[in-house]
């Protein structure tokens, strides 16, 4: 029910959707495969897909790689940005080439968007903020 909601949610509010191209099959095999089993990943992605299709929205999966250590301002994949799964507990990080201070999630996301074509879509970032 939650999944439904959330999904329906978005697809009614925004009209282009990104989502990175997270394996959660991949991830099953990993020691994360309890979290990502419980989350329902591939559910939410099927049915924010579908949903977003019925009301004539964009839905689009991305590539995603290095999206959390590449700086969303300059573009560079500097030394002082997380690094695979030992950076997960790297929350926020500054980027030695310009200095621009990031939330890994909200700098993840906005790479996101710029792999599918919309360089700074500026209401998904807020979205993701929790306006």
């Amino acid at each position: 029910d939650a999944i439904h909601k959330f999904t329906t949610h978005l697809a009614e509010r925004y009209g282009v959707i990104f989502v990175g191209d997270v394996s959660s099959a991949k991830l099953v095999k990993t020691k994360m495969a309890k979290s990502v089993l419980d989350a329902g990943w591939h559910q939410l992605k099927t049915q924010l897909k579908y949903k977003a299709i019925a009301r004539s929205g964009v839905f689009e999966e991305v590539n995603e790689a290095y999206s959390t250590q590449v700086c969303s301002c300059c573009g560079a994949k500097p030394d002082s940005s997380p690094k695979g799964r030992a950076g997960l507990g790297i929350r926020h990080w500054i980027c030695s080439e310009c200095g621009a201070e990031h939330d890994r999630n909200i700098n993840a996301a906005k790479n996101i968007l710029a792999a599918g074509g919309h360089p700074r879509l500026d209401g998904g970032i807020l979205a993701l903020q929790g306006e």
